[in-house]
């Protein structure tokens, strides 16, 4: 499992051109690369709507000219309506794809206990039907679901098939490619079912890779992947700008910077101080 989690990576990170505004989990950065420094890396215009409600930021997709929920397109069956990003605990966002059919509401709850939620990491993907109608998914064969790019507005659908089990992660199963009804080449990536890795982190070894894209000048879409187990009293970091945390490769053309996270020994247990001690 560690040798197919970092070869997915690799994949990843080597495969795919042409394709910028996919979504992050199935970034590939083009052959030309240019490394700078993750700190100056520039912000690139803003290319997202963005409104915030009740200290909760909501972005549009890119590719779709949306000023409000009106503008929204309808959803298909099983389409994934919002994504909510939880990685920052203190800065939660959602972006919202398309508007469910017969005027009903779009969960924009951040828990995922709605039976409208199918989570992934830090990740909540929201669809207009219950999920408790999906069927199970198998591990490495079925495709939990497919986001096809959209030529013709460089937008994406989430179209889910099914819901992984508990404990589980998804990762890049397929690439295929795809001609839309106006005769566009587009392309579908599958995302299959993978348990948590369980082994342990050889020395020296990153625990987790990040890989992060400017969404807004206030917002990164992050995408961490655990590769192994840290040891006994260590701890992984959860987030990049944690220490352990090193700044690998960046990839200005595509507003990439990716990261690596290393094991870090965790802080000694606080000093209890009983009864009838003396000061």
């Amino acid at each position: 499992m560690q040798v197919l989690a970092l070869f997915v990576f690799v994949w990843l990170l080597n495969e795919v051109r042409g394709v910028i505004r996919t979504p992050l989990e199935a970034f590939r950065p083009s052959a030309e690369i240019h490394i700078r420094r993750p700190d100056k890396l520039p912000l690139l215009p803003h290319r997202r709507t963005m409104q915030q409600k009740s200290g909760l930021k909501i972005l549009y997709q890119t590719g779709v000219s949306i000023v409000s929920e009106e503008d929204l397109p309808d959803c298909r069956a099983r389409q994934v309506c919002s994504k909510v990003d939880l990685y920052d605990s203190a800065q939660p966002w959602i972006e919202r794809k398309c508007r469910c059919l017969g005027h009903r509401p779009c969960s924009s709850d951040l828990s995922s206990d709605d039976n409208h939620t199918l989570a992934d990491k830090t990740t909540l993907y929201k669809t207009c039907e219950p999920v408790r109608r999906l069927p199970k998914c198998r591990y490495f064969k079925d495709a939990a679901w497919t986001i096809f790019s959209l030529p013709d507005s460089n937008a994406t659908q989430q179209i889910v098939n099914c819901h992984c089990p508990k404990s589980s992660v998804t990762y890049l199963l397929k690439k295929l490619p795809y001609t839309t009804p106006s005769g566009e080449q587009g392309n579908q990536y599958q995302f299959a079912c993978s348990p948590q890795s369980r082994l342990r982190c050889s020395r020296k070894e990153p625990c987790r890779l990040f890989s992060a894209r400017r969404r807004h000048k206030q917002i990164d879409e992050v995408n961490a992947s655990t590769i192994c187990q840290c040891p006994r009293d260590h701890t992984c970091p959860k987030h990049h700008t944690e220490p352990g945390v090193l700044p690998g490769v960046t990839y200005v053309a595509e507003d990439i910077r990716t990261y690596h996270g290393y094991c870090m020994p965790e802080p000694p247990p606080d000093s209890y101080r009983f009864v009838g001690d003396k000061d």
